[in-house]
């Protein structure tokens, strides 16, 4: 089996999920918190890859997660153990539970059946969030990780994925950070090590003819609720 085949084995909508990791307003948003992040994710093409995706696993049946980073006003159950964390806390755009900028960013259009995982804590879009569990009851065998940031939020979810036992793919022009010529050397000496690497491309040509399982694959215009 050549490695076309094998990548396409391995994204079967029956047993993949797509996961975007802080696509949020502020943190990839015009009005983000890290101003330098957004425009890099912008810039590089990977927030609209990441949108290009989100589309193609709607059409194709592929379940899609949203995890997103927040916190209370009160900052009751955030860390603030490290210096990314209390430089976070004094941020003039805050990620405040129900606020605007914890929606998620446009151009990513989010479903009726998206999932949208919201934590208080941590490095990480699965550990201590229930991630894991939405996972093994989806059937889960392939997650196929997206978003920001390539310095810490991408490669915690992907090394606790691999932790946990799922086949990880991430495709390399859909996530970002900074600085920009940091991503690619992160993804060739440590990302690549565990998990697939692809383009956006390839898992849109594996998804453009889907084997829909009952009940899913219908027309995406039609399940797009507000982000």
């Amino acid at each position: 089996m050549g490695r076309r085949e094998e990548l396409d084995e391995r994204l079967r909508p029956d047993g993949t999920v797509l996961l975007t990791v802080e696509c949020q307003q502020g943190v990839v948003g015009k009005d983000s918190a890290l101003p330098e992040l957004a425009a890099v994710a912008r810039r590089s093409g990977a927030l609209a890859n990441v949108a290009r995706l989100v589309d193609a696993a709607h059409g194709a049946g592929v379940q899609v997660i949203h995890a997103v980073a927040e916190r209370r006003p009160d900052g009751r159950g955030s860390n603030d153990n490290a210096r990314l964390f209390r430089a976070a806390a004094r941020l003039p755009v805050q990620q405040h539970s129900g606020s605007t900028a914890v929606r998620i960013a446009e151009p990513i259009q989010v479903a009726d059946e998206d999932l949208v995982v919201r934590r208080l804590h941590g490095l990480s879009p699965l550990a201590g969030t229930g991630v894991d569990a939405l996972l093994r009851n989806l059937g889960c065998r392939t997650l196929v990780v997206t978003g920001v940031s390539a310095n810490v939020a991408v490669p915690n979810a992907v090394f606790d994925a691999v932790n946990l036992g799922y086949t990880v793919v991430v495709p390399r022009d859909a996530i970002a950070g900074v600085p920009a010529d940091y991503t690619p050397a992160m993804i060739r000496h440590t990302l690549a090590l565990v998990a697939t690497v692809a383009t956006t491309d390839d898992l849109l040509a594996a998804w453009k003819a889907p084997r829909f399982p009952a009940g899913r694959g219908q027309d995406p215009s039609a399940r797009r609720v507000a982000r």
